[in-house]
């Protein structure tokens, strides 16, 4: 009997064995809701034929990512069967913080999930989905495990992913991990080449992630309706009309940056993701990385900008260089923007780590624009009226 952990001969037309595969994860579950996400599977696997050079540890790697997010999306569509209510709570006014990536966003993320008036999106439940149970039955959860044992790996294959971004089961993490399992995503392209699905995405509606992403928020939150959401993800930037068809009271907080050092250290971060899964080839694929995010983040900022003008009132900037001169002052300014009391006990957690510095526990992220064959003009001439706008050119430090 073949191993459906293992991958196929050909990712092209393996949908079946895919979703066998991930049933197995899941004790047999094979009800994966409704049918909105095929397509993307569909054509991310025949990406997966054709683009990526494989190593044979990547191969696997690839197959087993693919099967590991359908699984999340079958464990939340049987969290949901098997919890009554869990959709009777809306999503009140959420905090959502985006921006190009590399602009501080996770920073700004863990810094505010430090005030316990938040619920976030844990690691561990992003890839199983359910009521988020009591912190401390986390340890002895399998789900709870098997996320840890798999960050361990990660960071063991891959060190520099600590430096550049750091990840723990326990720790709040990014929507992306959710809205992946829609399949129309550009997490899909972080890991490995697939140039064909990256183009058909780009003309597509994500509005039947973020439907799935609504749900799976009441499920997890179902355990503390009443409690403010904190999320975040830069590729909300992408997509910030359906973030507000589906949650239109959201707060935004906007994060800004200088292209010219955000892309050049995104592309760092993806192109060390790229050694886990490809041979070869390293210098073609970072040059096409780099045209490519530039293009990406840059038509993002374009298409965001109509939508900010029309909430103009739900959206706060915050400029890179602004945030790490003085973090308290732009707590104090998101506060103030959302409606909230900033405890005293909450300010003194806050202020002690940002002392503390975690992000740069595990030493510098070292990139250069030219590693991606950018320039700092060429980065910032594709964004356009961005960087002046911002003042982030001067703001560089």
């Amino acid at each position: 009997m073949t191993d459906p952990l293992a991958p196929p001969s050909r990712f092209a037309g393996s949908e079946a064995q895919l979703h066998d595969a991930a049933a197995s994860l899941i004790e047999g579950w094979s009800d994966f809701g409704e049918g909105d996400y095929l397509r993307g599977l569909e054509v991310l696997l025949h990406a997966a034929d054709y683009e990526p050079r494989w190593s044979e540890v990547g191969r696997k790697r690839g197959w087993m990512g693919l099967v590991s997010v359908l699984a999340a999306r079958g464990h939340a569509v049987r969290s949901m069967a098997q919890t009554p209510g869990w959709h009777a709570h809306g999503i009140k006014a959420p905090i959502v913080i985006t921006g190009v990536p590399r602009t501080g966003t996770t920073a700004l993320h863990k810094l505010l999930a430090v005030d316990p008036q938040f619920q976030g999106l844990q690691t561990w439940i992003t890839g199983a989905p359910q009521p988020r149970p009591p912190r401390e039955t986390w340890e002895a959860n399998p789900r709870f495990q098997r996320s840890v044992a798999e960050l361990e790996e990660r960071h063991r294959d891959k060190p520099a992913a600590l430096a550049a971004h750091a990840m723990a089961a326990e720790e709040v993490d990014e929507c992306c991990l959710v809205l992946r399992q829609g399949f129309v995503s550009n997490l899909f392209t972080c890991g490995w080449s697939a140039m064909s699905y990256d183009l058909w995405r780009q003309e597509q509606s994500e509005a039947h992630c973020y439907a799935h992403f609504e749900r799976v928020l009441r499920l997890v939150g179902s355990t503390e309706p009443d409690k403010r959401w904190l999320l975040k993800n830069p590729g909300h930037v992408e997509n910030l009309d359906a973030l507000f068809a589906q949650f239109p009271d959201a707060k935004v907080i906007h994060t800004h940056r200088d292209p010219a050092k955000a892309i050049p250290s995104l592309c760092a971060l993806l192109i060390g993701n790229h050694a886990l899964f490809e041979d070869g080839r390293l210098q073609e694929r970072a040059w096409q990385m780099g045209t490519r995010e530039t293009e990406k983040w840059a038509r993002a900022i374009r298409r965001a900008e109509p939508v900010r003008q029309a909430h103009a009132g739900q959206v706060l900037d915050v400029v890179h260089t602004d945030f790490h001169a003085d973090p308290m002052g732009t707590v104090e300014r998101i506060y103030a923007f959302t409606g909230l009391t900033l405890s005293d006990d909450v300010r003194a957690a806050m202020a002690l780590r940002i002392v503390e510095k975690p992000e740069l526990a595990h030493g510098p992220h070292k990139y250069t624009l030219a590693d991606f064959g950018l320039t700092a003009d060429g980065v910032r001439e594709r964004f356009g009226d961005y960087v002046e706008r911002f003042d982030l050119a001067e703001k560089r430090g």
